[in-house]
C-alpha cells in the first residue's frame, strides 16, 4: 500500500471535527496567512505590519495625539510591548512624544510628519493588499464576511 493511500485512508476514517473547531482552526489559519502577506507589503518600508497599525491610529489622531494606553487599546493586535514600539518608531523619527502641562503623569503620541510621508506612501499599497487579499470574495460576500466576524468579536468582548 502506498503511503499516499494510507493517507487517504487515515483521513476518511476519521469523523468530521465539529463545525465551531472548523471555525477556529480556519479563522486562525486564514488571519495567519493574511497578516504574513501584509508583512511583505510593510518590509520594504522597514516598518511591521503592528508599527503600520500605531502609525495608522495616530493619523486619525491627528491634530491631538494619543497617550500611549489610548494607542495600545485600539490596536488591531493586542501587543504588550507597546512602549518598546513606541521607542522603535520614535527611534526612526516616525513618532514624538510629548508630555502636556495639564498631566505630566500621561505621556501623548504623535506621529511626525517624517511618519505621514511615510503613511501616503503606504496608502496605494495598503489598498491593494486589501483588494487582493480577499480577491475571492464578491462584494456581497465581503459584506456578510465582516458582518459574521463583527457579531463573533462581539460575544468576546470587542472594544
Amino acid at each position: 500500500m502506498s503511503k499516499k493511500t494510507d493517507v487517504r485512508r487515515h483521513r476518511e476514517a476519521r469523523p468530521a471535527p465539529p463545525p465551531a473547531r472548523s471555525a477556529y482552526a480556519t479563522l486562525l489559519s486564514a488571519a495567519d496567512r493574511v497578516r504574513a502577506s501584509f508583512e511583505i507589503v510593510c518590509a520594504p518600508f522597514d516598518i511591521t505590519s503592528q508599527q503600520y497599525n500605531v502609525l495608522r491610529i495616530l493619523r486619525g489622531a491627528e491634530p491631538e495625539g494619543l497617550p500611549t494606553l489610548t494607542i495600545a487599546e485600539r490596536m488591531i493586535e493586542r501587543t504588550p510591548g507597546i512602549t518598546r514600539m513606541i521607542d522603535r518608531l520614535e527611534a526612526k523619527g516616525l513618532v514624538a512624544r510629548e508630555v502636556r502641562p495639564h498631566d505630566r503623569r500621561c505621556v501623548y503620541c504623535r506621529v511626525t510628519k517624517k511618519g505621514l510621508s511615510l503613511l501616503k506612501l503606504l496608502d496605494d499599497p495598503v489598498e491593494e493588499f486589501n483588494r487582493s487579499a480577499f480577491r475571492a470574495l464578491s462584494k456581497a460576500e465581503l459584506k456578510q464576511f465582516v458582518g459574521l466576524l463583527e457579531k463573533t468579536r462581539e460575544v468576546h468582548g470587542s472594544d
